[in-house]
């Protein structure tokens, strides 16, 4: 069976303009209740997407809204406990090596909510929490914007190294090596939090030696210019020689009143130990953005193809 963009939910197309990370965890007060209402959820999220598509061909300009939303782990092991789960999907533990910690985070249910309309995104989280509030319970919301030229909240220019649009359901969508899953997606969400005044206090050349890429070009430098732990060498990895890839959609978020800023992470990925592999090799190798920043936290989640929330929404999955 071949992957199928169409049957996916929206993990592998733009990063939008205002972009809505939510995660909640369920109160576990009542499993049969959390169920039946995650049930209906699967069901009505979808009609919720298509009519607030319909209500934005009224505006001035289509926001094209993009949604994606999964569980962890240990959601699917209390909604689902009687059916298979997908074969990486794992409770993502805190990472360490030496100073670096990359913290994990309590979290069942993941939102992923962008659009060209603030008021769009608004509209669709809002409408959602309405039939999960009563079992849920907010752990994090963040917002997030696009920066000048789509670039990182550091200034450089984001995703170079993400496949091409027309490449990247291979890389983000889960094949028919998990057939059950396939058209899936593993979702790895990490928030970053930065010390802004140490990063403007670099010259442009040492920013362009601790990301590996010349700032305003984006020219990738030769490899005895860069640091020896720039950003492009630490979160590169190789198997058996051929460089790993996912699809990365990375988002700024910032109260710049506050001095709080950072960069929330987000990769999707066919395969979840290649995410997991970026992450530990980054630790390992000191990248040099760990130097400036504050890793928050960070949780996996399985992102189900639009085929398996049907199966959700009939009861199929329990």
């Amino acid at each position: 069976m071949p992957i199928d963009a169409n049957k996916a939910q929206d993990v592998w197309k733009d990063v939008g303009e205002h972009v809505q990370f939510s995660i909640l965890k369920l109160t576990r007060e009542n499993q049969k209740v959390a169920q039946e209402t995650i049930a209906e959820f699967a069901d009505r999220s979808q009609a919720i997407i298509r009519s607030l598509k319909i209500r934005d061909k009224n505006l001035a300009s289509q926001s094209e809204l993009k949604v994606a939303f999964g569980f962890s782990q240990k959601a699917w092991q209390f909604l689902f406990p009687n059916s298979p789960q997908p074969k990486e999907l794992e409770t993502y533990q805190t990472l360490s090596h030496d100073e670096y910690t990359m913290p994990a985070i309590d979290g069942d249910i993941f939102f992923h909510i962008r659009a060209s309309n603030e008021a769009v995104v608004y509209e669709a989280q809002t409408q959602f929490m309405r039939f999960l509030k009563d079992i849920t319970e907010v752990v994090d919301e963040t917002k997030g914007f696009r920066y000048f030229e789509g670039r990182a909240i550091i200034g450089f220019i984001d995703g170079t190294e993400a496949p091409d649009v027309h490449d990247a359901a291979e890389y983000a969508l889960v094949g028919d090596e998990d057939e059950t899953f396939i058209n899936g997606s593993y979702a790895f969400a990490q928030k970053w939090r930065h010390d802004m005044d140490f990063w403007h206090n670099l010259k442009t050349e040492e920013q362009e030696k601790a990301v590996g890429r010349e700032k305003f070009s984006d020219l990738e430098l030769e490899d005895e210019d860069k640091y020896h732990n720039a950003h492009n060498v630490a979160s590169k990895v190789e198997i058996d020689g051929e460089e790993q890839k996912i699809i990365r959609m990375n988002v700024p978020f910032s109260e710049p009143a506050s001095g709080k800023t950072g960069t929330y992470f987000m990769g999707y990925a066919r395969h979840w130990e290649v995410t997991k592999s970026m992450l530990e090799q980054m630790l390992e190798q000191s990248d040099y953005l760990l130097h400036f920043s504050d890793i928050l936290f960070g949780q996996l989640f399985f992102i189900p193809s639009r085929p398996l929330l049907e199966k959700i929404a009939d009861g199929d999955l329990n």
